[in-house]
């Protein structure tokens, strides 16, 4: 008998050739390789950035570039994703994965701290994936705000942290207050209208009005 999680992914349309060679390196390679999307989210995500064709995505925290990938995918032509890793060890295999993907041209990785560099930025986007540190989710949401454009859209994951969120944190799980946090902030915040679906591990949907 099969898991519900398998039955879902029966029922969703396969990944691309690469985003298996790419789940597949991210397990053998990674000590947690759990961080990636994975089809299921990243199928959603593909279908989110096609509805929306955006000309300029956001994303912080690009791992090994799974999310990337499937957010590229609903890119306007000559559009663009600015992607923020903070581990400056993985921007080596990011770059060959981008480079196999024949994506590179559409990518913008920047490596280092999301918060100071999101505050460089000059321009507007159309949408944002944040999947960075926990702790750091307020901030990024802040200072992500800014720069979306009305109507558009900002996804957040992992908003359920493995349903830690309903339960009263140890003092020292900052990660848990972290997204508390946010997900308080984005309830009460009268510029946006949201929802939480129950996707994996949680995903926030958020639109600017």
């Amino acid at each position: 008998m099969i898991t519900i999680d398998e039955y879902i992914e029966n029922h969703t349309t396969k990944e691309d050739d690469v985003l298996v060679w790419l789940r597949r390196k991210t397990n053998l390679t990674t000590t947690m390789p759990r961080q990636l999307s994975g089809p299921i989210q990243g199928k959603l995500l593909e279908f989110f950035s096609r509805m929306i064709n955006p000309e300029k995505i956001l994303e912080i925290g690009t791992f090994t570039g799974y999310s990337a990938y499937c957010l590229s995918k609903g890119l306007k032509n000559n559009g663009e994703l600015h992607t923020i890793e903070i581990k400056d060890e993985m921007k080596e295999p990011i770059e060959v994965f981008f480079q196999r993907a024949g994506i590179q041209d559409k990518i913008k990785l920047h490596i280092g701290d999301a918060v100071e560099i999101v505050k460089t930025f000059a321009f507007q986007f159309d949408m944002a994936f944040i999947d960075g540190d926990k702790r750091q989710y307020p901030t990024y949401y802040e200072e992500v705000f800014d720069k979306i454009k009305s109507g558009g859209y900002i996804l957040i994951d992992n908003v359920l942290w493995y349903d830690k969120v309903i339960t009263e944190p140890k003092d020292n799980d900052t990660y848990t207050k972290g997204i508390q946090e946010l997900n308080n902030i984005v309830q009460n915040d009268t510029r946006v209208e949201n929802v939480l679906l129950p996707l994996r591990d949680g995903l926030m949907v958020v639109r600017k009005l």
